[in-house]
């Protein structure tokens, strides 16, 4: 039986993602609607052969009947509206850090802790940071064979994880900077084109600690979402001039010893995992070859030489930030919570 979906921020990057993902992956739907800002509300969006009008968000948008809504809002209008589609019977996965890191609501990547979603005792299922997707399902499997000790990650994140803005300020600045013309910037602090932000988001002032909320994210999301309080996770996040894909160096201590062709035959099994590691072909997960791709990609597999016993591994992966890291994510949960009958 198919479900009544609320795709609510259907004009951003990610919404655009959830209409295209619902329709590529086939999703059962009975009936749906698309919802923005006032100001997108009128535009028309078309999904599997019909054109559908934006609404515009508002206390009313749920009331007449719906499953599944889908968020991707500032996290304000989504602590204001998810409760109150919740009220309503309707079950929402949130695109937002509003809800995350609260103890009655599940954080869920489908591959490591799908069946959290049935904990969503408040009706409202968090979607993880873009940056922990893609690496807690490479890094939960290894886990699982050989207890994961500690983590060293430096993340490399794409300007479409800012939104559609972000990507245009980069492309227009590109130009200006090749052609030696002055540019103003309104999204980023800095010069963004042939550079590299050590600060995300680019907004918010630093932590007291010297980490930024985006670094402190991937600690306690990822404790959250493996079950596993006692790993230990350092982190560094930058933000790169690519346009789509998050990259990822990670170093990982383990309590057991680790190969690296034991951890290439425990990934090549793992769900959502591509291993691609061939440095003698130059084979290795690239941003410009992922873009569109589900999976998180997996390459130079590497011992850490500075730990005894084979106790640590290197790798580099790559998954697209708005599909895995957003959409897709989001929709796997609510595949989720069919096939559970919930």
């Amino acid at each position: 039986m198919g479900k009544r979906v609320v795709v609510v921020g259907a004009t951003g990057a990610v919404g655009e993602n959830f209409i295209s993902i619902l329709q590529q992956r086939d999703f059962p739907i009975s009936k749906i609607k698309f919802v923005a800002s006032a100001r997108s509300a009128g535009r028309k969006v078309a999904f599997k052969g019909r054109e559908y009008t934006i609404e515009g968000l508002s206390d009313t948008t749920f009331d007449d009947g719906w499953d599944i809504a889908l968020f991707s809002i500032p996290k304000a209008m989504s602590r204001k509206f998810s409760p109150i589609a919740a009220s309503k019977g309707c079950i929402v996965v949130d695109n937002s850090n509003a809800f995350r890191m609260e103890a009655d609501v599940p954080l869920v990547v489908p591959e490591v802790n799908g069946d959290d979603v049935t904990k969503a005792s408040r009706g409202i299922i968090a979607n993880p940071n873009c940056s922990t997707i893609g690496m807690v399902v490479a890094v939960n499997p290894l886990h699982k064979a050989k207890t994961v000790k500690r983590l060293v990650i430096t993340t490399m994140q794409s300007v479409s994880g800012v939104g559609l803005k972000a990507i245009e300020e980069l492309k227009a600045e590109s130009a200006a900077v090749l052609a030696g013309k002055p540019y103003t910037r309104s999204i980023f602090p800095h010069q963004m084109a042939f550079n590299v932000l050590p600060q995300i988001p680019q907004s918010d002032a630093f932590d007291a600690n010297g980490y930024t909320s985006e670094e402190m994210k991937l600690l306690h999301e990822t404790r959250k979402i493996m079950h596993a309080d006692s790993i230990r996770v350092t982190m560094t996040c930058t933000r790169v001039p690519v346009i789509y894909c998050h990259s990822e160096a990670v170093n990982i201590e383990f309590e057991k010893s680790c190969t690296p062709d034991e951890a290439r035959a425990i990934l090549s099994k793992a769900p959502g995992v591509t291993v691609l590691d061939d440095v003698s072909q130059q084979q290795y997960p690239l941003a410009t070859d992922i873009a569109g791709q589900d999976d998180t990609f997996v390459g130079r597999i590497r011992q850490d030489e500075s730990l005894d016993g084979n106790r640590g591994i290197n790798l580099w992966l790559v998954s697209d930030n708005l599909r895995k890291g957003a959409a897709l994510n989001a929709v796997q949960i609510a595949e989720t919570l069919v096939a559970k009958g919930l």
